[in-house]
């Protein structure tokens, strides 16, 4: 009796097993572990090239160039090192001494710490077939599953309110914003004037004069408009790119929100957004810029169909693939620890850091200063929080150096020139993104440079 009663509870814990199995897998796991087939090739090369050897400066790619050339397609070899800026050599343990930090461009390199802490629950395999329809099959371009991902994701930020919001996909941000002057203008009875308040994130003049139609144009600093001028489309960046302050808008025109940078990563969220048209990008939130995705929420109905419209004719949709990737990479964000906050954690206190160390170093300087950003309130870390800009905007207060990124050039950093966002030549941009062995340099080459003012190299 007592037999029958084991196999029978041995059966009832076998059959519970394989319902888990199949409801939260949908797969008998431990059996396919052991019997990976076509996908067992794909698994072992990501590893190999992942394990390649590259002395911490530097990554290989499953699409890098191959060390050696080969005619035969079935004969794999491992793709070489891609090094670091000032870093070379087969494995990039070479450093460049003379080599300039290059602090230029937006990489957000500073999160890859993060994503190889979590390299099993943010990759994708994809198999050859997978989406190759133009549609999903309620016969949209848009992953439901990304869009509800997206709109848990920022439940978790508390950064925007994403209710009774139609949702946009575009290739990364940039396309949105193009998209949104279109259909805002579509609802104008004369040509918009496209404005923003200076300093503005270049693109938004480059982008609006690439495409201007006789629908709008884009007309320079929104602060210099009258006060209440009609037909008005305002970019709204906040925080701002390139000085990191929160922003509203100084017109009194339609705004559209840039909120590349609104993630506890890069400013303190004093309230989550609610906004009629809020543009975000998966390259400021995981650091993908390589992804090119970006969505937007947006109230009206005639302005969701019209970027819908203007994305549609410019793309058929965003790429199945990139889709697939940003919907396994917010899984893994959401699945972290602490409740899906682990990467606002990370991105925090990395740039926070970055940012104490830089202001310790500038502080000494007479030459030079940063930008100020008050202490705020953070409604996602619910404390006051100190600032951790995403850039330095950096300003020479000699009178003789008008051209603040001639100096910072000689000092070999590059950065980019204020005139470049509509401000004087006297500051510059430096980024604060990219990798530790780029950020490292910029402050041994600010140290160096303010050396030369006479302040003693001990106390820096």
């Amino acid at each position: 009796m007592w037999l029958g009663a084991l196999l029978f509870s041995a059966s009832v814990i076998l059959n519970i097993s394989l319902l888990w199995n199949h409801k939260y897998f949908g797969f008998d796991r431990s059996y396919l572990e052991e019997n990976l087939s076509w996908s067992r090739r794909a698994a072992l090369e990501a590893e190999a090239v992942a394990s390649v050897n590259c002395s911490g400066h530097g990554r290989a790619y499953l699409d890098g160039t191959s060390s050696e050339e080969d005619d035969h397609a079935e004969k794999w070899k491992l793709p070489v090192c891609e090094c670091n800026t000032c870093y070379g050599g087969s494995d990039c343990s070479q450093f460049f001494h003379d080599c300039a930090a290059d602090v230029d461009s937006g990489d957000p390199l500073f999160l890859e710490p993060f994503w190889m802490k979590h390299a099993a629950s943010s990759a994708v395999l994809v198999t050859g077939w997978h989406r190759m329809s133009y549609s999903f099959p309620d016969k949209s371009s848009v992953s439901q599953e990304l869009e509800k991902h997206i709109r848990r994701m920022h439940a978790v930020a508390k950064n925007a309110i994403t209710h009774d919001k139609y949702i946009i996909f575009g290739g990364g941000s940039t396309q949105l914003l193009g998209a949104a002057v279109y259909a805002l203008s579509m609802n104008l009875s004369s040509p918009a004037s496209v404005v923003a308040a200076t300093p503005f994130y270049p693109l938004y003049e480059v982008q609006t004069e690439f495409f201007q139609t006789v629908r709008f144009e884009f007309d320079g600093d929104a602060s210099a408009l009258k006060k209440y001028a009609d037909n008005v489309i305002e970019f709204v960046t906040s925080p701002n790119n390139p000085d990191g302050n929160l922003r509203r808008p100084v017109s009194n025109g339609t705004p559209i929100y840039d909120h590349a940078y609104y993630w506890p990563h890069f400013t303190a969220i004093p309230a989550p957004s609610d906004q009629d048209l809020m543009i975000f990008t998966l390259s400021k939130l995981t650091g993908h810029a390589g992804s090119r995705f970006g969505w937007a929420f947006v109230k009206d109905k005639e302005v969701y169909d019209r970027m819908t419209r203007y994305i549609s004719l410019a793309e058929m949709g965003i790429s199945r693939e990139a889709q697939l990737r940003a919907l396994q990479l917010v899984k893994a964000i959401l699945r972290s620890d602490n409740n899906g906050a682990e990467i606002f954690d990370f991105g925090m206190g990395k740039m926070r850091d970055r940012w104490r160390r830089l202001n310790d170093v500038v502080s000494l300087s007479t030459r030079f200063t940063l930008q100020k950003i008050p202490v705020r309130f953070c409604n996602f870390f619910q404390k006051l929080r100190e600032p951790s800009p995403a850039y330095a905007w950096v300003k020479c207060e000699r009178e003789e150096d008008g051209n603040c990124t001639s100096v910072l050039r000689a000092a070999n950093i590059i950065g980019r020139a204020g005139s470049v966002f509509n401000a004087e030549d006297r500051y510059v941009r430096l980024s604060l993104l990219k990798s530790d062995d780029d950020f490292d340099l910029l402050v041994y080459r600010l140290r160096q440079l303010i050396v030369d003012e006479g302040v003693d190299p001990k106390i820096i």
